[in-house]
């Protein structure tokens, strides 16, 4: 099992040092899928949700995310992204919507977080928007899909066959 990097030697909750690495171009790609009725997402498909255009305050709401990742998460690095993109691929057959964001840098450090939260937020905000209309939705498989760059190279999740 490797080293907990977060840890001290004594135990203690630190950040980690990034000084002596090398900046390298970094890109992580995560998801983030949304189940619910067929009423809310034909609702979301015809631009008739009540609260407005859910799918762009969504992308919004996940960008905005991913800038402050560092502000949410105690043990992030404050960076500065040079690109986040959030995209939404629907499923009629099974009512659901798959967010996919993609978070970009070249630094010191990885972006997996970012990508991370810029879904995590997206999600939650179709639900804040859509709640009215179906407050049993739920929010699952959020993940890492792919990660390059940085000292442990390439990572592209296995297909899942649950």
């Amino acid at each position: 099992m490797p080293d907990l990097t977060h840890i001290d030697d004594k135990g203690r909750v630190r950040m980690v040092d990034v000084t002596a690495k090398t900046p390298t171009r970094r890109t992580a790609i995560a998801q983030a899928v949304i189940h619910m009725s067929a009423a809310a997402f034909t609702q979301i498909q015809e631009g008739t949700v009540t609260k407005g255009n859910v799918l762009e305050t969504a992308r919004i709401a996940g960008v905005m995310a991913a800038k402050k990742t560092a502000d949410l998460i105690p043990m992030c690095h404050p960076l500065n992204l040079t690109h986040v993109q959030v995209d939404f691929f629907s499923s009629a057959d099974t009512h659901t919507i798959r967010i996919e964001g993609t978070a970009r840098i070249n630094d010191l450090t990885g972006v997996e977080m970012e990508a991370l939260t810029a879904v995590s937020v997206a999600a939650l905000t179709l639900y804040d928007m859509c709640k009215a209309v179906d407050k049993a939705m739920t929010i699952t498989d959020i993940c890492l899909l792919k990660k390059t760059g940085g000292k442990s190279g390439t990572f592209t999740r296995p297909v899942d066959n649950r």
